[in-house]
């Protein structure tokens, strides 16, 4: 049903006769940020959208899902962004009907920036029959936690690769981890509890999936040197700080697929 669409950082969901691409932070206008501390890097979405057309080209999705974190800047927008981000999903548009936006913490301000005929859902998340996905920065909805298998992203994992002079590499990664729903229900906050109950809707979900960022000129925080439930509630998101995700066993996978053990098994 989930495939990875190695080596690029998106996934493929199958359901029926139905394709669902999903991608996650493209953070388009991250450059300006630089270009504002004096270093000039060319806008890189040309870059980003001749990647994801191809993929749309090759695997000819009925839906294409962007999680989160689809412009840079917080809650507003630069004119970089108010120029890239309309021509962006114009051009998309003309390849697939079917194009939403599950807002991110950066996507304040998104919606006049889009064409009309691009859905923004709520940031609680959607299914697609058991999978849930979210972009990670605030909680899912109850009924998002009924889905088997979630996807965030709002992460960027990457992991950092040291040699015996000290050279650091690092490289985006996919982590796969195991989520105890009885911890998960007894971490969701008051009001969502109740209207959990209410509604007899009792955490289901087993699996988390974190996303790599689409855009890998934002880079990341190695997930083997600080252990990520532990980060600031910025970057880290609630589910992650619950502690009802085992991230300590959690898998990483490299985007070419190569299986790379457990967290820790990497810590620096």
């Amino acid at each position: 049903m989930i495939s990875l669409l190695q080596p690029h950082p998106a996934m493929l969901i199958k359901v029926k006769n139905t394709r669902t691409i999903v991608i996650a932070d493209l953070h388009i206008g991250w450059e300006v940020t630089l270009t504002n501390q004096g270093v000039y890097i060319p806008s890189q979405t040309p870059k980003l959208l001749k990647r994801l057309l191809n993929l749309i080209n090759r695997y000819t999705p009925d839906t294409l899902i962007l999680l989160g974190d689809v412009k840079h800047t917080v809650a507003t927008a630069q004119l970089e962004e108010w120029k890239d981000i309309p021509a962006f999903f114009e051009k998309l548009k003309r390849k697939t009907n079917d194009i939403r936006v599950v807002p991110g913490n950066h996507d304040g301000n998104l919606e006049p920036l889009l064409p009309p005929g691009i859905e923004v859902t709520p940031p609680t998340g959607i299914a697609i029959q058991n999978v849930g996905l979210f972009h990670g920065h605030t909680w899912p909805s109850p009924q998002l936690l009924q889905s088997q298998i979630l996807i965030m992203g709002h992460v960027h994992p990457v992991i950092a690769f040291r040699d015996p002079l000290g050279f650091k590499i690092i490289k985006p990664v996919w982590l796969k981890a195991n989520i105890n729903p009885q911890s998960l229900a007894e971490a969701l906050p008051i009001k969502k509890q109740l209207k959990a109950s209410k509604q007899n809707l009792k955490p289901k979900a087993e699996k988390l999936v974190i996303m790599p960022s689409f855009n890998d000129f934002v880079g990341g925080r190695p997930i083997n040197e600080r252990p990520l439930e532990k980060k600031s509630e910025r970057v880290v998101g609630p589910i992650l700080r619950s502690h009802s995700v085992d991230m300590k066993n959690a898998e990483v996978y490299m985007l070419d697929g190569t299986f790379l053990g457990k967290i820790n098994q990497w810590r620096l």
